[in-house]
């Protein structure tokens, strides 16, 4: 990363794109502070991002990264415990998740037993479940087959038409996976942000055209 230099505000849902080796990821591991930077800070609800701020964040990785062994349930309770929540907080907001998505039954699967859709979903409950203050979804919709695409994004518009949702950052090098109630965009090329600004503003730029060689009418 070169030079970036930019600002989420509460409420905003946010696109983040860029072609593969942009520095999307670098930058995102960076605010949830899995790695540090070189130079510079982040600051997070008015305040220098810290250690205390790891709970107030959700981050869905591109990676799956689930116990294959372990049930659902019991996979989801320990993730949300480390969460800091009570088991009694967590099992009731996971209850309230899988109403919600329709999954009931997949209490007492083992995570082995489920599609590449079906543990993004699962990844999908571990990351909004303490309800956290900023969602960071990185390539969510990376390696799932087109039924399992179309369900994830429609649920994503749905979140991020939500005025109750958290402040969003979806990361993402395919401008047609960006969600419906998507509020503002941030263009990185080069480990520099070349655009930023309303959705609409930065998808008719010449600098997206130049970035994915779309073509801009």
């Amino acid at each position: 990363l070169y030079s970036v230099n930019l600002s989420v505000q509460k409420g905003e849902r946010v696109a983040l794109l860029g072609p593969n080796g942009a520095g999307k990821t670098s930058l995102i591991r960076i605010i949830t502070q899995i790695t540090a930077p070189d130079s510079g800070r982040v600051i997070f609800d008015g305040e220098p991002l810290s250690e205390r701020h790891v709970n107030e964040i959700g981050y869905l990785p591109e990676e799956r990264g689930l116990y294959k062994k372990m049930k659902v349930g019991e996979q989801l309770m320990y993730l949300a415990q480390l969460k800091g929540m009570s088991r009694s907080e967590a099992q009731s907001k996971l209850k309230d998740w899988f109403i919600r998505l329709d999954i009931k039954d997949w209490w007492n699967k083992p995570v082995d037993d489920l599609s590449k859709g079906m543990q993004q979903k699962t990844q999908f409950i571990a990351t909004v479940v303490h309800e956290p203050k900023l969602l960071i979804l990185d390539e969510p919709a990376a390696g799932l087959d087109l039924g399992a695409r179309e369900d994830l994004l429609t649920r994503l518009s749905a979140l991020a038409l939500d005025p109750s949702a958290p402040t969003s950052l979806l990361v993402t090098h395919h401008v047609e996976e960006i969600p419906t109630g998507t509020t503002h965009a941030l263009l990185l090329r080069d480990g520099t942000i070349v655009a930023a600004g309303l959705i609409n503003q930065v998808l008719t730029s010449q600098n997206i055209s130049q970035t994915f060689g779309l073509s801009i009418n």
